[in-house]
C-alpha cells in the first residue's frame, strides 16, 4: 500500500510552514486538508497561504469552489486522491496538510460514504427545528438516536448534527455503526501522520491571538464585509473568522466584542482539533516550545520518514 504523509494539528500551530519545509526538503507538493480554504475569496480569515508562504511549492485543493456552494468530505476524498495520483506521477512526494480531521480521514479511506443518503426536505425541517427550539434541542435528537456518534459532535455544529440525523433517517443505521464498519475497511493509503503543536496550551493561545491580530491588520474586516453581502452556503456562513464579524455588521455586537469572540471561538476550535487528533493513535506528535525551530523538527521527521521507507536511510 502506498504511504501518504499528513501534517495535522490545531490552528495556528505552524502546519502550513512545516508542510512547505518538508516539501522543499524532499521534493513534495501539498494538498490542503482545510475545509474552508477550498472557498475562493475566503483568504485572510481562513489563513490561506499566500504566494510568499507557499514558497514556490505547488498547493492543491485551494480556491476550488465558490462560497455559495456546499461541499462534502466524500467529494473532497475523490478530488484530493486525484491530486495524490498526479503528484506521484510527477515523481514528487504528496503531503496532505490541514486541520480538518474529517477530510484527513476521508482522504485516507477511514470514512464510509453513501451518496444516496440525502433528504433535502428533512434537512430543511431540521434547520427550522433548530431555528425554533435551539441547537441543543436539535443535538438531543441526535444523542437519543446515536449517542456514540453524538459524543464526537459539538452541539453547536449544526451542519454535522443535521447530517448525522439525515444519514440515520435515510439509511436506518446509526452513523457510529457506519464509522465502525469504515475502520474495518482497507485504507486508501498507509498513513504517516505528523502532529504539530506547542508544548503547552497558553503558547498555542498566544499564537492564535497574534494570528487574529495579524488577520485584522491584513484586511479581514474588508474581506468579511465583501462576503457578508453575498449569498453564502450554510458552511461558509459559519466559518470562524467571518461569522463573528458578520455579527458586528448586523448590529449584534461592537467591534471589540466581535474580535474577542473571534479569538475565543478560534481557541475553542483549536481545543476541539486537539481532542480529535489526540484520539488517533497513529498521529506521531512533535511538540515545540514558544518558537518553532523547523530545522530541529525536520531532523525528527527525517528519522520518521526513513522508518517508513519514504526516504532512503
Amino acid at each position: 500500500m502506498e504511504k501518504l504523509v499528513c501534517v495535522v494539528g490545531p490552528t495556528a500551530s505552524g502546519k502550513t510552514a512545516l508542510a512547505v519545509a518538508l516539501a522543499k526538503a524532499y521534493g513534495g507538493e501539498i494538498i490542503s486538508a482545510d475545509s474552508m480554504q477550498l472557498y475562493r475569496g475566503m483568504d485572510i480569515g481562513t489563513a490561506k497561504p499566500d504566494e510568499e508562504e507557499r514558497a514556490g511549492i505547488p498547493h492543491h485543493m485551494l480556491d476550488i469552489i465558490d462560497p455559495s456552494e456546499e461541499y462534502s468530505a466524500a467529494r473532497y476524498a475523490e478530488e484530493a486522491r486525484v491530486c495524490v495520483d498526479g503528484i506521484r506521477a510527477r515523481g514528487h512526494l504528496p503531503i496532505a496538510a490541514g486541520g480538518t480531521g474529517l477530510y484527513i480521514n476521508a482522504l485516507l479511506g477511514r470514512v464510509w460514504f453513501e451518496r444516496e443518503d440525502s433528504d433535502p426536505a428533512y434537512r430543511d425541517e431540521l434547520r427550522a427545528y433548530a431555528g425554533t427550539y435551539g441547537n441543543d434541542a436539535l443535538y438531543q435528537k441526535l444523542a437519543a438516536l446515536d449517542p456514540a456518534y453524538a459524543a464526537t459532535v459539538h452541539p453547536n455544529n449544526v451542519r454535522r448534527v443535521i447530517r448525522g440525523l439525515e444519514i440515520i433517517r435515510v439509511s436506518g443505521k446509526p452513523v457510529s455503526e457506519r464509522l465502525t464498519y469504515a475502520r474495518e475497511m482497507p485504507l486508501a493509503y498507509e498513513p504517516v501522520i505528523i502532529g504539530l503543536c506547542p508544548d503547552n496550551r497558553e503558547t498555542l493561545y498566544r499564537r492564535i491571538d497574534r494570528r487574529v491580530d495579524a488577520m485584522l491588520a491584513a484586511g479581514l474586516w474588508d474581506e468579511a464585509a465583501r462576503l457578508h453581502i453575498r449569498s453564502l452556503s450554510d458552511t461558509a456562513k459559519q466559518a470562524i473568522g467571518y461569522k463573528e464579524l458578520f455579527a458586528y455588521f448586523e448590529g449584534a455586537c461592537t467591534r471589540e466584542e466581535a474580535v474577542g469572540q473571534l479569538k475565543l471561538n478560534t481557541r475553542r476550535y483549536a481545543k476541539r482539533q486537539l481532542t480529535w487528533f489526540r484520539a488517533d493513535p497513529q498521529v506521531q506528535w512533535i511538540y515545540y516550545p514558544e518558537d518553532v525551530n523547523f530545522h530541529l523538527i525536520l531532523q525528527k521527521l527525517r528519522d520518521i520518514l526513513k522508518t517508513y521507507g519514504i526516504i532512503e536511510p
